[in-house]
């Protein structure tokens, strides 16, 4: 095959790829956009978007939902907000093992190895981890020192 062949078959798949992908997400088809049950705003975004096999997790913090305040010891925190977490990637019918990428933005980094320790209790296969940053950050809403997004595949 020349190279022209090799540029017109390449561009060929390109089309066909980008037609199937663009006709499957169209206008939204083939997602999924899930909420956890009970929610009662209207911010505008989801807590969980389905697309094909991929899960797309929104950020959780960890608020007391009888305060609607973080608590003052920052484990008590983390803990609320890996459940919530947690509940969000099950919503769509995945696992803690089906993760791939996590990030955890935290105001205060010294708090990291606690936070390793409880984190990795989140997770029945160990060492089987995802990947995972773990960024310092400001300020972050509602004066909660962590916050976590990530993404999951179903396998």
């Amino acid at each position: 095959m020349n190279q022209r062949s090799v540029t017109v078959c390449a561009a060929a798949v390109l089309v066909l790829v980008s037609f199937s992908a663009g006709a499957l997400f169209a206008k939204g088809e083939g997602l999924k956009r899930l909420n956890l049950a009970g929610r009662s705003d209207s911010r505008p975004f989801t807590h969980t978007v389905v697309a094909g096999e991929t899960i797309y997790i929104a950020g959780s913090i960890g608020v007391d939902s009888e305060t609607g305040r973080v608590p003052e010891d920052p484990m008590d925190e983390a803990r609320l907000m890996m459940d919530s977490f947690k509940a969000k990637v099950e919503l769509a019918g995945a696992t803690m093992s089906d993760l791939v990428s996590v990030q955890v933005f935290c105001s205060d980094v010294t708090l990291y190895n606690d936070f390793n320790e409880l984190y990795g209790s989140y997770f029945t296969e160990k060492g089987a981890y995802p990947v995972r940053a773990f960024i310092g950050s400001g300020a972050l809403l509602f004066d909660a020192r962590f916050e976590i997004n990530g993404i999951a595949v179903k396998r």
